[in-house]
């Protein structure tokens, strides 16, 4: 089980944009994250063909190092646990102590 899934609300920790929130778009390799507007790159390319040129913005992932859960339920950044829940796995906020999956 990994510590942050796709929709789960985060806040960049170190880099360029430490401090801005975002949402996980795409979980890269089991080990880094894809979050829209955050961590993005110019790319010049070369018109070749029918295909046009330009400076294009694209987002590059970012580790989980660099990036905190902020709990749904305190609303602040935090570490995340886990605990077995029953028979199954459950994620839960280190601040606050609750538990952050809906199952």
């Amino acid at each position: 089980m990994l510590k942050y899934k796709i929709t789960d609300k985060v806040k960049v920790t170190a880099g360029k944009d430490k401090g801005r929130d975002g949402v996980v778009e795409k979980i890269v390799k089991g080990s880094s994250v894809l979050i829209p507007g955050i961590n993005e790159y110019k790319k010049h390319v070369k018109a070749q063909g029918n295909q046009k040129g330009g400076i294009f913005s694209i987002p590059k992932p970012l580790p989980f190092s660099k990036i905190a859960l902020i709990c749904p339920k305190c609303g602040k950044p935090t570490r995340v646990g886990f605990r077995i829940a029953g028979k199954e796995k459950v994620r839960f906020c280190k601040k606050c102590d609750r538990q952050i999956d809906k199952n």
